[in-house]
């Protein structure tokens, strides 16, 4: 029990949910000299690629004022103040000097899908555009040898200067020889390490890639993790969530693009400014919360009324993501936003922990104040016992409770 003790409080700690959002004037009038710095030496490298962020809006239908819209809320979301609104409009503009080597691997391509099947042309998008994406195995004309031979040219030309994106998790137990990849028949676990030994940083999207996601569900048989065990001594940014929001990867890449680094990292390496606050946190059914009204069952007085999800399994109140602010299709809903509660998909071992539609047994959270408003660490602690005994406790308390309704006993 103390090794799993020492283990939660490493994975839960009070550190992620502090977010110190006013640094004062000489440490922002220190990073905007910096990324000042980096943007014109940026400007002084040649372009990847001859696209033209200007005329792409043109063509998409964007206005400059749309333009300064989304860079004013992307300046929010990076935790900036107003007068980085100038700098983030550049790095924007300077993203064809970016290239970007795209991994999949264990995974089911859901993180591609949502920066292809959105709705419209957004600002983010055209962002997305113009990086100059030198390699990825779905989006890609060539195959086999051809895309080998892409993939090498890329990682020559642009050796130590590119961003290598990872989706999937990656087999390192007895399925490691299960997943082979190109015509070399190369498996994941040696294609990421070497694709990753010369790249400047390495983003993990969605869920998979950052802690394994569904395929290190129990139990696990093909031994799947993270990229962060995977890799080491190189810079790792996990963007978690089934899918990640894309919002949230255009911010990652700003980020770089403006200072050259990555950004403040939690303890699990997710950004804080998209993953420093819980759901909870910033949730639209919050004042229900405190209320103490909540959705009882599916299709109930509750539930027509859009009263907390917490009592039908919503995890928001252990949950660390902006997608509460953010949201997903043109910033229109999310999950609980469509009456559905919260599984939790940006935490690691989400499916084994949080995706039942049934409150954590002894988390103790309580309306309106109380457990709820814990630490993280505290929350982490609790966990032990959902995800052992807890479930176990409540599920015998589930069948005794059916026993004694079927019997007709009160």
């Amino acid at each position: 029990m103390a090794e799993r003790i020492d283990g939660v409080r490493k994975l839960f700690t009070s550190k992620s949910a502090r977010v110190d959002t006013n640094r004062g004037d000489l440490y922002y009038q220190q990073l905007f000299d910096t990324c000042r710095a980096r943007l014109d030496a940026l400007r002084e490298q040649p372009a990847v690629n001859r696209l033209d962020f200007e005329s792409l809006l043109s063509d998409e239908g964007q206005d400059r004022r749309d333009f300064m819209k989304w860079v004013s809320a992307v300046t929010a979301m990076l935790m900036l103040p107003p007068m980085f609104t100038p700098l983030v409009a550049e790095a924007a503009e300077l993203m064809n000097r970016l290239p970007v080597i795209w991994l999949e691997l264990q995974d089911c391509a859901g993180n591609s899908e949502a920066l292809l099947r959105s709705d419209g042309p957004k600002i983010d998008e055209i962002v997305l555009d113009i990086i100059s994406l030198e390699f990825h195995e779905s989006l890609m004309a060539p195959a086999g040898h051809q895309a080998e031979k892409q993939l090498e040219d890329a990682m020559e030309h642009f050796k130590g200067n590119y961003l290598l994106f990872v989706e999937g998790s990656i087999p390192v137990g007895v399925g490691r020889e299960w997943c082979t990849i190109g015509a070399s028949g190369e498996n994941f676990l040696d294609h990421l390490n070497r694709v990753a030994e010369d790249a400047a940083a390495i983003v993990a999207v969605g869920a998979c890639a950052t802690f394994g996601g569904i395929p290190a569900a129990a139990p696990n048989p093909t031994g799947a993790v993270g990229v962060m065990d995977v890799i080491k001594g190189k810079p790792v940014i996990n963007i978690p969530a089934c899918p990640a929001n894309p919002a949230n990867m255009v911010g990652v890449v700003l980020h770089y693009a403006l200072t050259g680094q990555v950004p403040e990292l939690d303890s699990l390496l997710r950004p804080k400014f998209a993953f420093g606050y819980r759901i909870h946190d910033n949730c639209e059914r919050r004042a229900h919360f405190d209320a103490g009204e909540y959705v009882e069952e599916w299709g109930d007085e509750g539930a027509k009324n859009n009263f907390c999800l917490y009592k039908m399994g919503c995890k928001g109140p252990m949950t660390f993501n902006n997608c509460s602010i953010i949201r997903y299709n043109e910033g229109v809903n999310w999950p609980i936003g469509v009456g559905r509660g919260c599984i939790g998909c940006a935490e690691p071992d989400f499916w084994d922990k949080y995706a039942y539609e049934r409150p954590m047994a002894n988390a103790n959270i309580k309306a309106p104040t109380g457990g709820v408003e814990k630490t993280v660490d505290q929350f982490g602690l609790g966990l032990l016992t959902a995800a052992g005994i807890g479930i176990g406790i409540h599920a015998v308390a589930s069948a005794v409770a059916g026993k004694k309704e079927e019997g007709g006993e009160g």
